[in-house]
């Protein structure tokens, strides 16, 4: 017997070409649309104005939700972790991130990580594989439906290397996009990379204006190696011409995050090197401290030293904010997301 396919992996088109198959209206799919994705719906039986064997059918040979919620964890300031069990048995976490009237859900691309950097939990593992699109698009119908947030923005920032996975990733905002999918606004979406310059050659010509953020962590070309082995093979200064071209062909405001590693990178020579890439790329800074990991040595500056460096940015005409981490009593801070594996 086949494996159902996960519908929330499809396109309204590839659904509408789907139902034509099997002789089937085309506006049957709007309709299916309409209870996943407006209604948050994962039982076919609910479809009521779907024909009785249709939604037999559907059951038998489609998935609504792929993610089995294993686990919810709630952090003292409001954050929530989710842990989610994949059909093959690996996990992946979702977090949901309240500040004020926004909630933010950050949402994970791959189980695992191949690009290691040496702060973040996400690649102490190895790399798995990459998520479908369904498992994308599913994370945020999760936890706008089953849990009831009421998501104000999508950040492409958890588990993984976005860029990595582009094709999926970019399937799966298109439908979270879609008038008739979750019509959630793309400036209200943002990618964030280490670096992975075809990725944001590819992104030139995305249709959508999503947000880009890009990991710099030290603007020293060897230190920044040691912390983020993607810099051997995509140098800085090759990321920072690339990042001008997408400028120049019309991409949004980049931002540069920027995890603030005590007595590592937060030397006034790095403040310099940092504030001169933002003005040359006309960038914000987001300032992030560093939220520990157990397995690894580094530490987490005080608020003073984050005030330090974020005064030496300002004095150089550098716009920065300062993230405040969130979920790090339950390990749901950026750079803290790892999964369980078996």
């Amino acid at each position: 017997m086949q494996k159902p396919r996960c519908l929330t992996s499809l396109s309204l088109s590839e659904l509408e070409d789907c139902l034509k198959t099997i002789g089937e209206p085309a506006y049957r799919a709007r309709q299916v649309f309409k209870w996943v994705y407006k209604l948050g719906r994962t039982n076919f039986s609910e479809f009521t104005d779907l024909p009785r064997g249709l939604r037999q059918r559907l059951s038998e040979e489609f998935i609504i939700n792929p993610l089995k919620v294993q686990q919810t964890i709630s952090s003292r300031d409001g954050t929530t972790k989710y842990l989610f069990e994949l059909d093959d048995g690996y996990f992946i976490e979702t977090v949901m991130i309240p500040s004020g009237q926004r909630k933010t859900i950050c949402v994970s691309t791959q189980v695992g990580c191949k690009f290691h950097c040496a702060f973040c939990a996400s690649g102490l593992n190895g790399f798995k594989r990459n998520l479908t699109v369904g498992e994308i698009v599913s994370q945020v119908l999760t936890l706008k439906y089953q849990f009831g947030h009421e998501i104000t923005n999508l950040v492409f920032m958890g588990m993984g290397e976005p860029l990595d996975n582009l094709e999926n990733l970019l399937k799966a905002i298109r439908i979270l996009n879609d008038e008739q999918g979750l019509s959630f606004g793309a400036r209200r979406m943002t990618i964030s990379t280490a670096g992975v310059i075809p990725g944001i050659k590819k992104l030139k010509d995305f249709e959508l204006q999503i947000n880009l953020s890009i990991s710099i962590h030290s603007p020293m070309d060897k230190k920044r190696s040691e912390l983020m082995p993607i810099n051997k093979k995509y140098p800085l200064p090759e990321l920072i011409a690339v990042a001008e071209e997408y400028l120049k062909s019309g991409g949004r405001q980049l931002t540069l995050e920027y995890i603030v590693i005590k007595k590592l990178n937060d030397s006034l020579y790095e403040a310099e090197g940092l504030a001169a890439i933002a003005r040359k790329l006309k960038a914000k800074v987001n300032l992030i401290a560093y939220s520990p990991v157990p397995a690894l040595p580094y530490e987490r500056p005080t608020a003073e030293e984050m005030s330090r460096f974020q005064k030496w940015l300002e004095e150089r005409k550098v716009k920065v904010t300062v993230r405040k981490s969130k979920g790090v009593d339950i390990a749901a801070a950026c750079g803290q997301l790892a999964g369980k594996f078996q």
